[in-house]
């Protein structure tokens, strides 16, 4: 069994930490296996806390030695770290520490990844660098002094501004200085240090007040011709975040370095942003149009954090969404804004439910904001980002554009420089709307997703919309009280036309009436408009309201859902019966297609499908028992009558979506291939690949070829190509990630599991490198029917490599986990072959705290 430490660490005994940092000063004597970290910091009593034990967080660290006023002093190690007798007046400290990064495979503190030195702090990192109150709600201005003897670390950054750089190589063991200071307070966790043989694109910046700022984006050789996209992306950023909230960058250097052994996707350290690799590197042979969007949301995401979440951070861990899902909802709205806010508030919701949903829904289920937790790494969830994001949304429905917008210039006035709580943000609404948000909290300590069901009446030229909200039990949480749910709703009369434009309707009992008098005929109501709130809607309405609203909604997300609702239906009565899909979905979507005034991108989610899980899920709440198989049976066969319902305009929707020219990642050009290639997907199915084939073999980008390829994988061709891929891109490392991916998620449901066996056995699986782990295992677990096939090898496979990364890296382990969360939802047969696994993952000796906590909430729901 484990012998991880599960303390549980709850909100209620937050106290605050009882001794204030004047100042930082760190000098790091870089060395693989034996880097030196010496600290001088100047601490005073915090007089407003009156009891103060002097305890430092530490973590693997080689006590070296410790001074209080210049005199040596001996720690008492406890658990986490050390206690010190110190002097209840303002003293000087100094200690020096050794760690070792190479031998830091959690990719937590300083570690090396392919030579190069490299942080991560976030969320408790920084003691394992040194002795330090590694808390969030400690704030000190930091100088850093970084020197290396090394030739292999020409380039050493950290926080801030640079203010001295030395190198002297005429003497063998001169080291090489680099001196930063960081002039704003921050907490440990957004420290940041990188030193390697990088380098640098770079460029300038003009702030609204006149202040040029230096940019750069630090990469590894060769990899030079993939940082035009992230440069353009970050000035972008930077832009929009001074039109729209009023924010101005704050130093004279901004660094963005990619990075290729990272656990998370990157990290906003004060001036010094941390990228995986795969989420900065781009170029038009090696990024597909979904890598360029999604690179061009995390830069945005992650210089937004400059002022939400770093000059205002969270007071502790438990706050995380406050920083999260505020910044979040900004980079939504930026992403809105550059590209088509319909598509991106159609991904976003995708993205909701494909994640969040299930996570609210079954054993991992916790509030935006968590009451309690155990590894704070865990929490790290779709519930703090997305669900979080869209509480700040409703809450901007609820207030409007403007109300919003003066509330959040309150909050950087009021909080600038704080570490800050939820009561804080909601008070600054409260104060600048006047309007009273003590039931909209629930939002933040409720957990579950909301049900929302809708009865009609019609009399009396009045239409009456009735309301009622519930929300399942969750785990610790039984009894659910009503939230306040905004839910936009528009009116059409019987031909299509709009008779009342979207109004906010604010359910907040069990029960509520909307009366809206005046209309001669009996509307259609289009509800939920926008997703105005994350819920599931129970709407009994039959096909042709649905085929209808497909056709003539004014709203474009409404009219994507009716599409997707018709489509849903098809898929449960096909699952259930084995019937036929449905001719009032497939010729909706016809309609939907041969408007050439809709957006390209917009139809191509059109032409998209409710997943496999989706299904899975839905199955379950109706109280059947899922069953993978057929669900992939269904889903194919109607994929398989689209393309024959279809078959008149797919050519000529292919032909009509070729871009010709240059290649270009903007929103219309990559709407075009995005509706060409969802086109070719079904084209492939009558023509066994032939129209791919020749698109695979004229691509001049990866958007075309991947598409193609994945176009043969799935028509069951494809073998030399997908050889010719790996010749051709073998000394890519992330475009060797797709290729590992794509074998799994294209193989059939009974060959998914031997599949990604066969992968890992490839020399180059890397189970060390998180991109590559999830390349592999992540794509084995989202192939629904080949995870969930009916021997368990894919579920006794993924244990395995769970067991063997668990010792190295924690963090990805844990994460990882959660492909098992649905457990319940399947039979009994396949519900003993998971429990059988994860049992034996808890029965490992020495499990991590990460694991042990995902695996026993888990298996114990």
């Amino acid at each position: 069994m484990s012998d991880a430490t599960a303390q549980t660490i709850y909100l209620e005994d937050y106290k605050p930490f009882g001794w204030i940092i004047d100042d930082v000063h760190l000098t790091f004597r870089l060395h693989p296996t034996a880097t030196r970290v010496i600290s001088r910091i100047r601490f005073r009593p915090d007089y407003d806390v009156h009891h103060r034990p002097f305890f430092l967080h530490g973590e693997g660290l080689k006590h070296i030695s410790i001074k209080v006023d210049g005199h040596e002093v001996e720690p008492t190690h406890v658990d986490g770290g050390i206690e010190v007798d110190v002097p209840e007046a303002p003293f000087n400290w100094e200690a020096e520490v050794e760690i070792n990064p190479e031998a830091n495979t959690a990719l937590e503190g300083l570690y090396m990844s392919n030579g190069m030195y490299c942080t991560q702090c976030e969320a408790e990192g920084f003691r394992k660098i040194t002795w330090y109150p590694d808390r969030p709600d400690v704030m000190a201005q930091f100088t850093v002094r970084i020197e290396s003897t090394a030739s292999h670390t020409p380039v050493m950054l950290s926080n801030g501004n640079g203010l001295y750089t030395s190198t002297d190589q005429t003497q063998k063991d001169t080291p090489s200085v680099t001196i930063y200071q960081d002039p704003w307070p921050k907490p440990a966790y957004l420290f940041a240090l990188v030193a390697g043989d990088l380098i640098a694109h770079e460029d300038k910046f003009t702030t609204m007040s006149g202040k040029e700022v230096n940019l750069a984006i630090w990469v590894r050789p060769g990899d030079e011709d993939k940082c035009a996209f992230g440069m353009e992306a970050l000035k972008k950023s930077m832009t929009w975040d001074e039109e729209v909230y009023g924010r101005e960058y704050d130093l004279d250097e901004f660094n963005i370095v990619a990075v290729d052994d990272f656990n998370m996707g990157a990290m906003e350290n004060k001036g010094l942003n941390v990228f995986n690799s795969s989420c900065v590197l781009a170029s038009p042979e090696t990024s597909t149009d979904a890598n360029f969007e999604r690179i061009e949301a995390i830069i945005a995401h992650e210089y937004f954090h400059n002022w939400t979440g770093n000059r205002i951070t969270c007071r502790d861990w438990f706050q995380l969404c406050l920083k999260e899902g505020l910044t979040v909802y900004r980079d939504q709205q930026f992403t809105a804004d550059m590209r088509s806010e319909p598509v991106a508030r159609i991904a976003n919701v995708l993205a909701l439910r494909g994640r969040q949903f299930p996570e609210d829904q079954g054993p991992l289920s916790h509030p935006v904001r968590p009451e309690s937790f155990q590894e704070i790494n865990n929490f790290y969830t779709a519930t703090v980002y997305e669900k979080g994001a869209e509480v700040i949304g409703m809450l901007r429905t609820l207030v409007g554009a403007d109300e919003y917008s003066k509330a959040l210039d309150l909050y950087f006035d009021r909080h600038d420089g704080d570490a800050a709580t939820i009561e804080d943000w909601l008070q600054v609404f409260e104060d600048s709307t006047g309007r009273d948000l003590t039931q909209f909290k629930r939002w933040y300590s409720q957990p579950g997703t909301p049900r929302v069901t809708v009865r009609e009446d019609y009399a009396d030229d009045t239409f009456t919309l009735h309301l009622s909200q519930s929300t399942a039990p969750t785990p610790g949480q039984d009894d659910k009280a009503p939230q306040v749910i905004p839910v936009n709703v528009g009116l059409l009369n019987p031909n299509g036309d709009e008779v009342m434009p979207t109004q906010t309707l604010e359910l907040t009992e069990t029960e509520q009436s909307f009366a809206f008098p005046g209309h001669a005929t009996r509307p259609v109501p289009s509800i939920l408009r926008g997703f105005s709130a994350p819920v599931i809607l129970d709407h009994d309405i039959d096909n042709a309201r649905r085929a209808f609203l497909l056709a003539h909604d004014t709203d474009p997300f409404n009219r994507w859902e009716s599409g997707r609702m018709l489509a849903r239906g098809s898929l449960m009565n096909s699952i259930a019966t084995g019937a036929a899909p449905d001719l009032a979905y497939l010729n909706g979507l016809g309609a939907v297609l041969r408007d050439d005034t809709l957006d390209p991108a917009y139809r191509a989610l059109m032409l998209g499908q409710p997943s496999q899980t989706e299904l899975a899920g839905l199955l379950h709440d109706t109280g059947d028992t899922p069953d993978p198989e057929a669900i992939h049976i269904a889903s194919e066969a109607l994929r398989d009558a689209k393309a024959a319902a279809l078959a008149d305009v797919l050519p000529d929707l292919y032909q009509a979506n070729q871009v010709k020219g240059a290649f270009s990642p903007e929103a219309g050009p990559a709407g075009q291939r995005a509706l060409a290639n969802a086109a070719l997907s079904l084209l492939s199915r009558s023509d066994a690949g032939k129209q791919a084939a020749a698109q695979y073999q004229q691509a001049d980008n990866m958007t075309q070829q991947l598409a193609a390829l994945s176009c043969l994988l799935d028509a069951g061709q494809g073998a030399a190509q997908l050889a010719s891929f790996q010749v051709q891109w073998a000394h890519d490392r992330l475009v060797m990630d797709k290729w590992f991916s794509l074998q799994i998620i294209h193989a059939n449901p009974q060959d998914a599991a031997t599949t990604t066996a066969r992968l890992t056995e490839h020399k180059d699986f890397d189970m060390k490198n998180p991109n590559r782990f999830r390349a592999v295992m992540g794509a084995l677990s989202m192939h629904h029917a080949g995870f969930h096939y009916r021997d368990g090898a894919a579920y006794a496979l993924l244990a395995d490599w769970l067991i063997r990364l668990d010792p190295l890296n924690p963090q990805t382990t844990a994460r990882m986990c959660s492909a098992f969360q649905t457990w319940k939802r399947y039979d009994p047969a396949r519900q003993e072959k998971i429990t059988t696994q994860l049992d034996r993952i808890l029965s490992q000796p020495n499990l991590s705290r990460d694991t042990t906590e995902m695996v026993s909430r888990i298996r114990d729901a």
